[in-house]
């Protein structure tokens, strides 16, 4: 299984991480990616900072990160999961219908998963999430572990992205193609 070790995510946030790597995608011109702020609603600012003390949720967020790749259409989520084994109580229902409507628009969407007990990230497809969901709906699994996973869609570092999730959407994009499960060659 592919290390990823770009001296790891220790010490930096997920997002940072991802961040920083959009920040290097978009210099380079390869994709215009944005993170989506969850709408809050202020309820108590802090009038000598000017910082929000209490809020609360206007709505349900999507996902994560909206944007295009090479004309493309991307959204992702990222997930933080601490053991080797991921509960899909993490992704949440309105999270994979806003992920069905995409696709059916021709984009593509897709999870980063960071196993932080080993510092691997997964580029979880949506063609493999809706595996587990099939099969945890028919009585099975409500998780997945690590070893069930796709060996190629672990992500491995590059030199100055920290999250080369153009990698992912690369292969996602050739197993699209060529009309295969990504789980066919486990």
């Amino acid at each position: 299984m592919g290390t990823w070790n770009s001296r790891g995510l220790r010490g930096s946030s997920l997002e940072e991480m991802i961040n920083h790597s959009i920040e290097q995608y978009k210099k380079s011109g390869l994709a215009l990616v944005q993170k989506i702020p969850t709408p809050i609603t202020p309820i108590r600012i802090d009038k000598a900072s000017r910082h929000i003390t209490l809020a609360y949720f206007e709505q349900k967020s999507t996902v994560d990160y909206i944007g295009a790749v090479q004309g493309i259409p991307i959204c992702f989520d990222a997930k933080e999961c601490g053991s080797d084994c991921f509960s899909l109580q993490n992704i949440h229902k309105h999270q994979i219908a806003f992920m069905e409507d995409f696709e059916r628009q021709k984009g593509i969407s897709f999870f980063l998963i960071y196993f932080t007990a080993r510092d691997q990230l997964y580029y979880l497809t949506k063609d493999e999430l809706d595996h587990y969901l099939v099969r945890a709906k028919n009585g099975g699994r409500k998780s997945f572990r690590i070893e069930e996973l796709d060996e190629k869609f672990f992500l491995k570092d590059r030199k100055g992205i920290l999250v080369p999730f153009l990698d992912g959407i690369q292969l996602d994009l050739s197993v699209r193609e060529h009309g295969g499960d990504s789980r066919e060659d486990n």
